[in-house]
């Protein structure tokens, strides 16, 4: 690598290699497990946490007083109190590495007081790397990284990913899945959420959205994607994703009318008491904030109204109160 890289991210690209080097050296023995081995779920279960177990080593020995938040061992690791944390997850896209399926990765991302400030994803079946450090750009190996230039979600190709988990809301997903393929080009669900996010930032997808997601899901690949020059919220477009189990990402243009499409289904509304009334319009008053943070990033042309919620016709974004909005941001 040519460029300078921060002490902490040499540290994390140290700690995503070595635990790339343990999961290909695993992938050559998958035939063999799936033809002589009785629980191949165990195996993969052992390749994480011996994955998750080198990485937490070498990012200790060089950080002893950080916190640890891994996949596999939570919070058991690291001093628990710390402003630095490491959000780590060791092997992301488990399913699609148990059939050999080749698109899984190494996640890892640092958080100062609650801020990722340092993030890699390693892809260790093609030796890609993606990383960025907040305020110094993305890259994929030694390109440096930018989002996609399409502003019609219309021409928008879109990564998702489906539900898979018992509990998991599949009626939600399947509605928010109908309308966004018929608003895009085209959906994908290659099934590693990490390599997702990059490939945002690389302008290989134009946006992408998923529900059930955990911060060692994101953490990392969403400092990729605002480096890159993207956006990433909730489905109401606001910046608290984390640990709301919802993220939506994209170019502005593309995010912002993914987030028209998929407020109506945050869990965010569903969960806020309002009345019948407010009920209607409180997906639309969080659109109008969130057009009003597009418009601030790209100067583009109006965005294309959201569904009517209530019985009364669309309300076209550029016509509702503009005061409320600007509130809503601040």
């Amino acid at each position: 690598m040519s460029q300078a890289l921060h002490p902490m991210l040499n540290i994390a690209i140290k700690a995503a290699r070595a635990a790339g080097s343990i999961i290909n050296r695993a992938a050559l023995d998958l035939e063999v497990l799936k033809i002589g081995s009785k629980g191949p779920n165990d195996y993969v279960s052992e390749v994480d946490r011996a994955a998750e177990n080198a990485i937490i080593q070498i990012l200790l020995e060089a950080y002893p007083g950080h916190a640890i938040l891994a996949e596999e061992s939570g919070r058991e690791h690291g001093a628990k109190h710390s402003e630095y944390t490491w959000i780590i997850d060791p092997l992301d896209g488990t399913t699609n590495f148990l059939h050999g399926f080749p698109v899984y990765a190494v996640s890892i991302g640092l958080a100062y007081r609650g801020q990722v400030q340092q993030g890699v994803v390693y892809d260790p079946t093609r030796n890609d790397l993606f990383f960025a450090s907040k305020g110094r750009g993305a890259f994929l190996n030694d390109r440096r990284l930018r989002v996609s230039k399409r502003t019609r979600i219309s021409d928008a190709l879109i990564g998702t990913g489906f539900p898979f988990r018992k509990g998991d809301n599949f009626k939600r997903y399947v509605k928010m899945f109908e309308e966004v393929m018929q608003s895009c080009s085209g959906l994908r669900r290659p099934g590693a959420a990490a390599l997702d996010l990059c490939y945002v930032a690389a302008g290989y997808y134009d946006g992408f959205f998923e529900t059930g997601l955990n911060p060692w899901d994101v953490a990392a690949g969403s400092l990729i994607i605002t480096e890159a020059g993207g956006l990433i919220g909730n489905f109401t477009g606001e910046s608290d994703f984390l640990n709301q189990r919802e993220v939506v990402a994209g170019n502005p243009k593309v995010y912002g009318q993914l987030v028209q499409i998929l407020a109506p289904y945050t869990r965010v509304i569903k969960e806020e008491p309002v009345h019948a009334g407010a009920a209607a319009g409180a997906p639309h008053a969080q659109v109008d904030a969130t057009q009003a943070l597009v418009d601030a990033v790209t100067a583009a042309d109006a965005l294309p109204a959201p569904p009517a919620a209530a019985k009364k016709a669309p309300v076209r974004i550029r016509k509702t109160a503009a005061p409320d909005a600007d509130d809503a941001l601040l």
